[in-house]
């Protein structure tokens, strides 16, 4: 992908929204909102050495939101096309204002506040294009495969090595003023190896994601770590049905965190679907746990200067010495709850959970002798979280552990508990940080909970 330049200017994508905003306003919508995108990327993979995929992609999208009416007599229409000329913006537009007409009066629809809009964002260097061509996306794909063969010989096959490099850039507009956007960027490199013959195999991966390619991990060490991860998890045994503290690695303790964020979300929020219902100024997590979002981060993975409706973000403690401190909320969860708006809309931002009480040294290697005997959990299945009430049960494998050293693997078991119990039972969180989806966090210990054989 030598040519990363956009077809379309920044310039252009504003023409284009205020085009769409005059047509709102002479249909006699009342407000309206617009975001326009343009991207496009490369995706690479191979198996066995060999090529499966390639894709190139030139995507655009323009959504509208038209409102009807004011105050406590608002209603709503959305429409959406990739189709850029001026007659279709106008049947977009069109589209909007009838959907409008129909739907049901919402005393919390419209736009964000004039006063909540980010008129001035800053520039945070999301954007690092990465030049590379086919051939090149191959080369790396099959040198992160190769690397994972050559581990061991009982490393026998592969789901595949990838990668996927893509820059986007969007402006998003309504008609309280606001009008901004920025170019972004996202890379990838994965691998994923499969270890063992016949019955016994087992398969891994790993994956290393950044806005600058530069700053993904190199694909042999991807391969190398992918197919040890495999390896160790060969000739696994099953567990009988037993309680005990549960490791939960890093990349798994970023679901917990996100687990988190969906139940103080406005949406679970207002509709009582949560957990957490009423949780601000409550101890949820032990006192040594915090939880920090930092929407400005130079490069940050979910950095962002304003969110989806143009509000500003800030960066802010969501969980202070355990107590929560503030929910996720757009404009219109917000309205909702009677509470002004997080500059969430549109999901979290750089979350990063961490513990006072923990050392420098907690490593990976101190949380096992933290744990000391129980289980390491390395992968999960399913989805097994009723927000409503807390109860967690999912489908696992990993490791028992016994004195802090691993034992051996173990698969085809169940574990399970209620997430308010498991938040306030997190005896520590390691340094073993990862980052996943905007989320930072080691590997957190779960005090107790039920392990059952299949």
């Amino acid at each position: 992908m030598r040519d990363t330049t956009f077809i379309l200017s920044s310039d252009q994508l504003k023409e284009l929204a205020q085009d769409v905003l005059r047509h709102a306003r002479a249909l006699g919508a009342s407000e309206a909102a617009v975001q326009i995108s343009e991207g496009g990327g490369l995706s690479v993979s191979v198996r066995k050495g060999q090529i499966e995929t390639i894709e190139q992609n030139r995507d655009k999208g323009l959504g509208v939101t038209v409102y009807l009416g004011q105050d406590r007599h608002t209603r709503r229409g959305n429409a959406s096309t990739s189709d850029f000329s001026q007659r279709s913006l106008k049947d977009t537009v069109e589209a909007a204002y009838n959907i409008a007409r129909f739907t049901a009066e919402d005393d919390c629809a419209g736009l964000a506040d004039a006063d909540a809009l980010e008129m001035a964002p800053r520039d945070l260097k999301l954007c690092h294009p990465w030049a590379i061509s086919v051939d090149e996306a191959v080369e790396l794909a099959k040198r992160g495969e190769a690397a994972a063969f050559a581990v061991d010989r009982r490393v026998t096959n592969s789901e595949g090595a990838g990668v996927h490099a893509q820059q986007s850039h969007f402006i998003s507009a309504n008609s309280r003023g606001f009008m901004a956007g920025y170019p972004f960027s996202r890379h990838t490199l994965s691998v994923s190896p499969i270890a063992g013959r016949g019955a016994n195999m087992q398969r891994d991966g790993w994956y290393s994601s950044a806005r600058n390619a530069k700053h993904l991990a190199a694909p042999e060490l991807l391969g190398t770590y992918a197919a040890q991860r495999a390896l160790a998890r060969l000739n696994a045994r099953k567990l009988d049905t037993r309680k005990c503290p549960v490791l939960f690695e890093a990349p798994l303790a970023v679901g917990l965190l996100g687990t988190f964020v969906q139940a103080v979300s406005g949406g679970a929020l207002y509709r009582k679907s949560s957990f957490l219902l009423d949780s601000i100024g409550t101890r949820v997590f032990p006192a040594h746990v915090q939880v920090v979002e930092d929407p400005h981060v130079v490069g940050g993975v979910a950095s962002a200067p304003f969110d989806d409706e143009g509000v500003r973000t800030a960066q802010r403690d969501v969980v202070k010495n355990g107590v929560v401190q503030g929910y996720f909320l757009s404009t219109y969860t917000a309205r909702k709850l009677g509470m002004p708006s997080t500059g969430n809309a549109g999901g979290s931002h750089n979350l990063v959970m961490r513990s006072t009480a923990g050392k420098r040294a907690d490593n990976f290697e101190a949380m096992l002798k933290k744990l000391h005997t129980g289980l390491l959990v390395t992968e999960l299945m399913g989805q097994g979280v009723n927000y409503v009430t807390g109860d967690y049960s999912r489908g696992a494998s990993g490791f028992w552990v016994e004195n802090g050293v691993i034992q051996y693997p173990v698969e085809e078991i169940t574990i399970a508990g209620n997430m308010k119990q498991m938040l306030d039972q997190i005896v520590a969180i390691g340094t073993d940080t990862i980052v996943r989806g905007g989320k930072e966090t080691g590997s957190i210990l779960i005090e107790n909970m039920t392990v059952a054989g299949s």
